[in-house]
């Protein structure tokens, strides 16, 4: 059986920095091909970075893409590395169509497709046939479809190329591929981190390889790009389903696999909707093979840690901020958000600002001075009774308005600080929060990222006990003290607040709030699943209501099936209550604070 060795390159690059792109595409095809490598995959629309999303309805940034992948294949060759065929992805335009615009069909028909390079030339491509229409993507209103399978000999193997969710679709190009007689299926991908995905995804990658009668080469996209995460994770499935091979997760990184391959036979003399292309039909002489490299997944909760920083530190670097700036109040949210950031940018270019108020507690004020003592970042303390104080004299606030104040004192303050300092802000606020209101707009919730946007509240506690155990086990400190792991959750806007006054349970809250929220239950289903009817019907009136506040909140990394935003759109101005599902709830669309919510 012929041999080919197959990189996968799994690398992280920036959407609209086509030069840069393209420079890393450069690079690491360098390395491939001084490692032996018989033929290169990088992830889905790299020249272009993903997702592109309207830049795509653009002819102008169509057009720069397809320029850059020309001189991506002339400077490959220019390297000396023209002789290793490279498959990457790019944003194209389809043929002429005269059929009108539309979704699925776009002005200017822009497709997502994946390019062979060789020889200095672009000599195949291929257009993404499934383009998907849920969640976070929107490709079939900005991509056109491709109807046609691929399949590019290398070295005497007929390889077929499919891009992401070609391969989430049954059917489609995985049966063409078989039905093609391909040796080895490429896929192509830029598919995001959820919490558990690596799992289904290895689940996914078996079946297809048992049904294409092949290999499947599998390699993904890495770093964050707003709100998503890409993790890597790149595999090497055989027909029987068994990994082959397995890249890291979160990191860049050069998948180098030795395959036996079935030889290609004789192209047939007619194939409906298959292009063929030849680019080396003599075998690779006989070598020894290399051990494959098998890279264990990270443990649950380690990878979303490891997710967290990656997004946030891609954010930081890719938006040009050098420093970032929080809120510490020794609470538990802040302390996980600033540990985040002194893992993925440094604690010389973090900075916490501590706000006490007459309410804050003492402890409090300590656990924050310790957390930084832990961590190195820089710690200064800003009291705010003073500024309260003198808005108070001037416009006489109470209750649950002067509570907000407080809030908004400490984000002016941060967004004051960022402005005269270059810093991005910080939101610290959780989902869990965010879900049911419990933040006060234009207070707690300023910043221009929230790294816990897409973390429940018990999970922001199985974070910080696994990164105290993580620092432990490598025998360093633990970066978040103890003591704010363990104490109440608290506001601290007025004497002995808790967050329990106002909220259930936080673990009863999660667990209404992932059915609810993630899972689309109604009212009748939650009652089914044995929530209590005072806590459902509180809850779900909570979320409803919160939607106003939801839209104005700072993007953050996705890590669950469903995050707020581009997952799950709902309109702000709605009479619809879950809570009372059988009847108009009249009154005010939103108020400017949630029932029941003190902030």
């Amino acid at each position: 059986m012929p041999q080919l060795r197959v990189a996968m390159a799994q690398v992280d690059t920036t959407v609209g920095d086509l030069a840069g792109n393209v420079r890393t595409v450069r690079e690491w095809t360098a390395r491939a091909a001084a490692d032996g490598a018989h033929l290169v995959l990088f992830p889905e629309t790299a020249v272009t970075g993903y997702p592109v999303e309207d830049l795509a309805l653009r002819s102008s940034f169509v057009e720069a893409s397809r320029q850059a992948l020309g001189r991506l294949a002339a400077e490959i060759a220019d390297d000396g590395n023209g002789d290793v065929p490279v498959v990457v992805g790019y944003v194209d335009r389809a043929p002429r169509d005269t059929r009108p615009a539309g979704a699925g069909r776009p002005r200017g028909l822009p497709q997502n497709c994946a390019a062979v390079l060789h020889g200095g030339r672009v000599v195949a491509r291929y257009a993404k046939h499934h383009l998907p229409n849920y969640g976070v993507f929107d490709e079939y209103r900005i991509f056109v479809p491709g109807d046609e399978l691929l399949v590019v000999r290398v070295r005497g193997v007929d390889v077929a190329v499919a891009i992401c969710e070609d391969l989430w679709q049954d059917g489609g190009p995985v049966r063409q591929a078989a039905e093609a007689g391909a040796g080895l299926l490429a896929v192509v991908n830029a598919s995001p981190y959820e919490r558990d995905k690596d799992d289904v995804r290895l689940e996914l990658v078996a079946r297809r390889a048992r049904e294409a009668g092949c290999p499947i080469a599998y390699v993904n996209a890495v770093g964050g790009q707003d709100e998503l995460v890409f993790d890597g994770d790149s595999l090497v499935v055989a027909p029987d389903g068994g990994v082959l091979a397995r890249g890291p997760q979160f990191t860049e990184h050069l998948l180098v696999t030795d395959l036996e391959l079935a030889a290609a036979d004789g192209a047939p003399a007619w194939e409906e909707a298959v292009t063929r292309v030849t680019v080396s039909a003599d075998p690779v002489p006989a070598y020894d093979p290399r051990p494959a490299e098998l890279r264990e997944p990270l443990p649950d909760v380690g990878d979303v840690h490891h997710a967290l920083v990656l997004g946030l530190r891609d954010y930081v670097r890719k938006n040009g901020f050098r420093s970032v700036v929080l809120g510490l109040s020794g609470g538990i949210d802040s302390a996980l958000v600033a540990s985040l950031a002194v893992d993925a940018i440094g604690a010389d270019a973090v900075h916490g600002i501590a706000m006490p108020s007459v309410y804050s507690s003492q402890h409090s004020q300590d656990d924050a001075a310790e957390l930084a003592r832990r961590t190195g970042l820089h710690h200064r303390v800003q009291p705010i009774a003073p500024m309260v104080e003198a808005f108070l004299a001037n416009v006489p606030l109470t209750g649950v308005a002067e509570e907000n104040l407080q809030a908004r004192v400490r984000g002016t303050t941060l967004m004051g600080l960022a402005n005269q300092e270059g810093h991005l802000t910080l939101a610290t606020s959780n989902k869990s929060e965010l879900a049911v209101g419990y933040s006060t707009l234009y207070g707690d919730s300023v910043g221009g990222f929230a790294p816990l946007k897409d973390v429940p509240k018990t999970l922001v506690w199985e974070l910080a006990r696994w990164r105290n155990a993580d620092a432990e086990r490598r025998g360093e400190q633990p970066p978040i003290p103890e003591s704010t792991i363990t104490k109440p959750p608290s506001a601290e806007l007025r004497p002995g607040q808790t967050d329990q006054d106002s909220l259930p349970d936080y673990a009863v809250l999660d667990a209404v709030l992932e059915d609810y929220v993630e899972g689309d239950l109604g009212r009748a289903e939650l009652l089914a699943q044995g929530f209590d009817a005072e806590v459902v019907d509180s809850v779900v009136t909570l979320v409803d209501r919160a939607e106003w506040k939801r839209r104005q909140f700072a993007p953050g990394t996705k890590i669950t099936f469903k995050a707020f935003g581009r997952d799950r759109r709902l309109p702000i101005s709605s009479r619809w209550r879950e809570a009372d599902a059988s009847a108009t709830v009249s009154g005010p669309v939103h108020s400017t604070r949630s029932v029941q919510v003190p902030r």
